[in-house]
């Protein structure tokens, strides 16, 4: 016996797509400290991986 068939509801909203999913989670001010957080992490990570790390070191 072949599964029975679930309708698919369309909603008169579209759908967002992972771009603007992604930028409106960003944008939220709800997120803001883990956004902020994630740019400083990646900003000193940068900083420590380019030749300016370099003056961190005793000489």
């Amino acid at each position: 016996m072949a599964p029975k068939r679930v309708g698919v509801s369309s909603s008169s909203r579209p759908q967002k797509n992972f771009l603007s999913t992604i930028y409106d989670e960003a944008t939220n001010p709800e997120n803001a400290t883990i956004v902020r957080s994630l740019l400083v992490f990646g900003a000193g990570v940068a900083f420590l991986h380019s030749s300016l790390g370099e003056l961190l070191l005793p000489p």
